[in-house]
């Protein structure tokens, strides 16, 4: 294990990089205390937006355009409208004018390149022998590696510019006819950096045979990061958030009532994974777990607090629950058939047909004649679904019901009574669940819920194990209102 650290920003913090600079990049620093830090950075706050499609509302991108059939010369647009975005982030990032123009060269050179790539693709599948379809994910990566690239670049030029050696270190694969693994990938790009006298600056997509967004869609930068810190057995792998890691939404619950998490494994940040509040991509998580690397969650712009460190534990000293968590939209995707007691085969024909139609299934149940599945999904998906398994099974029921589910997370959920003491808050506040699941692991607790008492479960389970339960949290400092103002 080596004495450095791989630090990873998101797309969100990016934007403030003024703030990024006081509190992370360089801060109190001077000297040899500046390096020893290799920083893996995300696109700026929207731009892989642009280049793909808006993650939340699905509004097309360079790359959906460019897979339309419909949308002519409109990927054309598209593109040209994101290099215009990543010139005006050049302007307010960069105060010196030889950075402006060297960023805006180089932005330049990325965008009018992939144009020229594409426009090629598109004449060369114009003949029918080259079909459209089977390139896309290529396009896909190229177009992804236009924004880390950005803002690796301008990130090292800012730094450099304030005295910091910095280097841009390029793992997009510009113009390299190579087709390296990752690791391949990651450790030709290191091999001649001095962590000592360097801070290596690099972007968090990397092009490599195993084809990152492919296997990883949206999460590859947090992959990349994780394989840097396990390829050079970095010390610790920090990932630097606009918030804190706490024990609920803020929002709901009130910021004077949620407690900041000092301390958790990667168990913990597994099942929040699941309920779709990420402290770390889990295929990133695995690979730090294996390689025995601790990851550091830290407030980006709060440097005087420690953060949350997640560590490859099984358990806790004491039982504690460490976060009550939720996932609203879920479907319940019910599968009656009364001839499946004991009759093997269905679960795995159920499980082809999610997987075929690309499910994300959060939690199932099942019973003699009974399976459920619970699926964070479109409804028009599931109704595919619905169709493909009433054709193959004709004598079955099923049924779809909207509902959410609260889960209580912890690394030791083994205090006697927990679950009695969870069921009768929720009966005192008029709560009635309609499933639960509590697994032999013991790290976490799923309530199954009608959408409407999302709110009230999340409040009433809070008070019932977090705060009325000040010793089992008292590792960790209280929340208050400056802490925790971002993740509101």
């Amino acid at each position: 294990m080596t004495n450095h650290t791989v630090e990873k920003i998101g797309g969100t913090s990016m934007l403030r990089h003024e703030e990024l600079l006081e509190n992370v990049l360089i801060g109190s620093r001077k000297g040899d205390d500046l390096y020893n830090r290799i920083f893996v950075v995300s696109a700026y706050g929207g731009i892989t937006d642009k280049l793909l499609e808006h993650k939340k509302t699905g509004e097309p991108g360079v790359h959906a355009l460019f897979a339309s059939t419909d949308s002519e010369w409109a990927w054309g647009d598209a593109l040209t409208a994101v290099g215009r975005d990543m010139q005006a982030i050049n302007a307010k990032v960069l105060d010196d004018t030889g950075d402006r123009r060297a960023a805006d060269d180089f932005v330049r050179e990325r965008i009018e390149g992939v144009r020229s790539c594409l426009i090629d693709l598109s004449r060369l599948c114009s003949f029918g022998q080259f079909r459209l379809e089977e390139h896309l994910m290529t396009v896909r990566e190229m177009v992804s590696a236009l924004g880390e690239a950005h803002s690796a670049m301008v990130t090292a030029l800012l730094l450099r510019n304030r005295g910091v050696n910095a280097r841009f270190v390029d793992l997009t694969g510009w113009r390299d006819d190579s087709q390296p693994s990752l690791d391949e990938r990651i450790c030709t790009a290191l091999e001649d950096v001095d962590f000592a006298t360097e801070m290596p600056i690099l972007p968090g997509y990397a092009q490599c045979k195993e084809s990152l967004v492919k296997s990883h869609d949206r999460g590859y930068t947090e992959v990349t990061f994780a394989r840097v810190a396990a390829l050079t057995e970095a010390r610790e792998a920090v990932i630097h958030k606009e918030f804190h890691l706490c024990s609920a939404d803020p929002k709901t619950v009130g910021l004077d009532k949620v407690r900041v998490i000092g301390r958790t494994n990667y168990d913990v940040a597994d099942q929040l994974s699941n309920m779709g509040m990420e402290a770390i991509h889990p295929r990133a998580a695995k690979g730090l777990r294996q390689a025995g690397i601790p990851l550091r969650v830290r407030n980006a712009f709060r440097p005087q607090d420690s953060g949350t460190l997640i560590l490859d534990e099984r358990g806790a000293p004491k039982p504690r629950v460490d976060m009550i968590a939720g996932l609203r939209g879920v479907f319940a995707l019910q599968f009656f058939e009364q001839d499946m007691v004991g009759v093997k085969g269905y679960d795995a024909a159920i499980l082809e047909v999610l997987t075929r139609h690309k499910m994300r299934i959060v939690t199932k149940t099942c019973n003699a004649n009974t399976i459920t599945h619970f699926i964070d999904g479109s409804m028009k998906s599931l109704k595919r679904v619905e169709r493909d398994l009433a054709e193959r099974f004709p004598a079955s029921e099923i049924e779809i019901e909207r509902v959410a589910i609260v889960s209580v997370i912890g690394r030791n959920l083994t205090a006697p009574g927990l679950t009695l003491r969870a069921l009768q808050a929720l009966s005192e506040a008029g709560i009635a669940p309609l499933g639960m699941q509590d697994l032999t692991r013991r790290v976490d607790l799923q309530f199954v819920i009608d959408d409407k008492d999302y709110d009230g479960t999340l409040r009433t389970l809070h008070a019932a194990l977090v705060e009325s339960d000040i010793e089992a949290m008292g590792q960790d400092a209280p929340g208050s209102e400056t802490d925790l103002r971002d993740a509101a």
